[in-house]
């Protein structure tokens, strides 16, 4: 606007002073101005891009190849333009969840119905949810007045899965003897606890046979005992930002997460009921849908205006916690691992306010699994809270200190969770229930694949 100016100004001037030179002057360059505007318009708006990528899941060091043919679909040859295929900014930054070989910014030329396509591979490094895509487009004329930005092509969203280690020796059975509560499940039973006698029913052994009722009533009748396990475990995953210092991460939270994910993996192995809560948030909840639902005209003034609108919002508008419910299957692990795949942290709800929502809807049989990266006084009393309700509660802490061990260890134990563990590496989590009195599934007969 400001260069149509001056030319109109210009040839305002030549005409006053009756400068013929002048004046023409002025008509070419309003006439090169003209034609420069209508070319990067045309440009722009003749530029197609069509993306091609396999977005189905994957593990870490997964790769995927995008390849985003570029189309002229105008009649009219465009001399340059520059082509960039987004990726999220921040995963290219130090520590790298994202790998990049090859080029997904270059600046080519297209004739009249042409096609130019850019290839490049991608290779996740990290658990997450990562969006591939779209293309922003540069043209513009070749005196350089005018310049023309695009958002164009659907974006891609390639999930990928946290890392999951065996745990051969982890116990969720539970460590009292009966418990406070009744439980609906006998997964296991205490040959030393007699619960009662029932008729005998095909199939029970004979070891089971209790003579003195058999004698006294002419029927075959065997003991009951009473169960010692409690059924499957309800994993709440505490990811509050305030516990992630920037310093650790991302790798701090990525452990979190594969802690979880390893004893989601167990306890789904042992055919128990499986859940899971946390307080993060889940990243398919920062997609712009209405941005992205309908393709971007040509009137960006810059590039990072237009990356800046389609990329995944900052924050997500849900406050409320993640949650899977619990229920037993194989399956249910893969829910699990898909959700824990998308968490992100997120500063909305504490751990209190978690747990105080999740309490009605964990099942009374279920051992609650609170993995967390620190213990303030509120998620102390949270899971104290928990433990006189009945529940059954495992604290296990990863990544802490040496020096606030004793705090957190300390604040645990005023509110009666005894069970608490530690967790601040791979290896340490491979032998998570090395340190466990009660005897491992491997004791009932149960064994555990490797992942």
């Amino acid at each position: 606007m400001i260069w149509l100016l001056v030319i109109l100004l210009l040839i305002g001037l030549a005409l006053a002073l009756q400068a013929g030179l002048v004046a023409f002057a002025g008509y070419v360059l309003l006439g090169a101005y003209l034609l420069s505007r209508y070319l990067a318009r045309r440009w722009a708006a003749d530029l197609a891009a069509e993306r091609a990528c396999d977005a189905s899941p994957r593990e870490i060091g997964g790769a995927a190849e995008v390849v985003v043919t570029l189309t002229n679909t105008g009649p009219l040859p465009i001399l340059w333009v520059l082509v960039e295929d987004l990726l999220p900014e921040g995963m290219l930054a130090r520590p790298k969840r994202l790998g990049v070989k090859g080029k997904r910014v270059k600046a080519v030329n297209l004739g009249p119905r042409a096609t130019k396509r850019i290839k490049y591979t991608v290779t996740f490094e990290m658990r997450g949810y990562y969006q591939l895509g779209p293309t922003v487009l540069e043209t513009g004329d070749v005196f350089g007045l005018h310049r023309r930005h695009r958002v164009i092509g659907q974006a891609v969203y390639v999930m990928v899965y946290p890392k999951v280690l065996p745990l051969p020796k982890y116990d969720f059975a539970s460590q009292r003897p009966i418990g406070e509560v009744r439980l609906h499940n006998r997964l296991f039973e205490d040959p030393t606890r007699s619960a009662g006698v029932r008729a005998y029913q095909y199939g029970d052994p004979l070891s089971r046979v209790h003579w003195r009722a058999t004698a006294r009533t002419g029927e075959l009748h065997v003991r009951v005992y009473e169960p010692t396990s409690l059924a499957g475990a309800t994993i709440l995953v505490d990811f509050h930002s305030a516990g992630y210092h920037s310093r650790g991460e991302p790798h701090r939270s990525d452990l979190v997460v594969t802690t979880a994910a390893s004893i989601a993996y167990a306890v789904s192995v042992l055919n128990q009921p499986l859940g899971l809560a946390s307080n993060g948030r889940d990243a398919a909840d920062r997609i712009r849908e209405e941005a992205l639902a309908k393709e971007a005209g040509p009137g960006y003034d810059t590039r990072a205006a237009a990356r800046d609108r389609f990329e995944l919002k900052d924050n997500a508008d849900r406050i409320r916690p993640v949650v899977v419910e619990t229920r037993r299957g194989f399956d249910q692990f893969q829910k699990v691992r898909e959700v824990l795949a998308r968490l992100e942290l997120s500063d909305a709800m504490g751990f209190g306010g978690l747990a105080l929502e999740m309490a009605p809807r964990i099942p009374r049989d279920a051992t609650v699994i609170a993995v967390l990266p620190r213990v303030p006084a509120e998620t102390a009393i949270a899971l104290g809270t928990l433990r006189r309700q009945g529940f059954a509660v495992t604290a296990i802490i990863v990544g802490v200190e040496d020096a606030d061990r004793l705090q957190a260890h300390g604040r645990l134990l005023a509110e009666t969770v005894r069970d608490i563990r530690y967790v601040n590496s791979e290896a340490e989590l491979a032998a998570l229930g090395g340190n466990t009195a009660a005897p491992g599934p491997a004791a009932y007969g149960v064994d555990i694949p490797l992942a």
